[in-house]
């Protein structure tokens, strides 16, 4: 059976939920943006959206949940939104269970947090506090810290703690058709407790798996040029170079010229040297690139003058790069047009990775029993 994908449109903010093959779902990031008092707002309801696809899967509670970070483009509503087992005024009335959350170690660190923030930290500490629906990427010295006043150590919370360059143990290939590598954050980064939210922010490869196929993703989170080109040199260093391999790209920072160079560009970003050899020679062919963002500014306008990203310089680079490898590069607030975005789905099964527009969208149990084009 295949597994699917789903990038829903809420402007520059990310929101990225998958379901494998066996229905479970795992969700990346919950950021509800749209302003429901202004009727001309294109950005989805999405816990409407969100819940209408678990109700698809037959599922009332999430596999996974990750917060790759607490920027507001990224938890926006959080709190309304799932059951949080530290505080009971905050379950019932149909909040979705989080079986496991994903975290960096930040969100458990950080001080002067407030709402969803605050909220989510609350639970991380809850959670890794009594041992249970947790892991924590990376490892910084200062959690020993918060572990040390619950009388407890580090190994005491090994099997909550998960480091670069390692497998999420959650998940089995074999048994789940799914893997997740960690590539970010480095836990040597942040050993002097220095937070930095997007540069502390948890990317993974994805590996989908059906019969004797694997597919790739890449779901990067807000980090810049300088800490994935460091990602990438560690990756190789350590032999890992096909943990960069990818099928599907879900942009950095909502395709920001940040992600790719020090530069903008007049009309084209040139990526510095590990960048582009991350997304030029390990793409597969085929490959989708999903841009979480608002549309790409047209040159000249007021929106192509705001140092805010989608940049279209970035852009511009990331439309060349698949022009001869037949890929695709959607951008969530455009797709199928910007008067009426609807969530980009997509398809990996053995056959490869297809989208599925959404026009006259099927729903994802009708859509598994569908033929996909070769995308390998």
């Amino acid at each position: 059976m295949p597994a699917f994908m789903t990038f829903y449109p809420i402007g520059n903010a990310d929101t990225t939920l998958i379901r494998l093959a066996n229905d479970d779902l795992v969700l990346f990031d919950f950021a509800n943006m749209r302003n429901a008092n202004d009727p001309h707002d294109k950005r989805i309801d999405l816990p409407k959206a969100v819940k209408d696809d678990m109700a698809d899967a037959d599922r009332a509670s999430f596999r996974a949940v990750a917060f790759t970070h607490l920027d507001d483009d990224h938890i926006c509503g959080a709190r309304d939104f799932f059951w949080w087992d530290h505080a009971t005024l905050l379950q019932g009335d149909g909040r979705p269970k989080i079986d496991e959350m994903w975290v960096p170690a930040d969100a458990i660190t950080e001080s002067n947090v407030e709402g969803d923030a605050w909220t989510i930290r609350a639970e991380a500490r809850h959670r890794l506090k009594e041992g249970y629906g947790i892991k924590v990427f990376s490892r910084p010295g200062k959690l020993a810290k918060y572990l040390e006043e619950w009388d407890l150590t580090v190994e005491d919370r090994r099997d909550c703690i998960v480091d670069a360059g390692e497998l999420v143990p959650s998940f089995d290939k074999a048994a789940d058709g799914v893997e997740f590598f960690v590539h970010s954050p480095f836990a040597w980064r942040s050993d002097d407790g220095l937070e930095d939210r997007n540069e502390g922010s948890i990317v993974v490869q994805v590996t989908f798996r059906e019969e004797d196929s694997e597919s790739y993703a890449l779901l990067g989170s807000d980090i810049n040029y300088e800490t994935l080109s460091l990602m990438i040199k560690t990756t190789k260093k350590h032999g890992n170079t096909h943990r960069l391999e990818w099928d599907i790209l879900k942009l950095f920072h909502h395709c920001s010229y940040k992600s790719l160079s020090p530069e903008k560009g007049e009309d084209k970003t040139e990526p510095v040297d590990e960048v582009k050899w991350l997304f030029e020679k390990l793409a597969h062919k085929k490959e989708k690139i999903i841009s979480p963002s608002w549309p790409i500014p047209l040159k000249g306008s007021d929106e192509d003058k705001d140092t805010q990203p989608p940049h279209r310089q970035a852009a511009n680079y990331y439309k060349e790069i698949i022009k001869d490898s037949e890929g695709e590069f959607l951008v969530t607030m455009e797709t199928p047009r910007q008067s009426a975005p609807k969530p980009i789905k997509l398809k990996i099964s053995w056959t490869g990775v297809a989208v599925m527009m959404a026009a006259a969208m099927p729903t994802v149990a009708a859509a598994a029993s569908s033929t996909t084009t070769r995308a390998g």
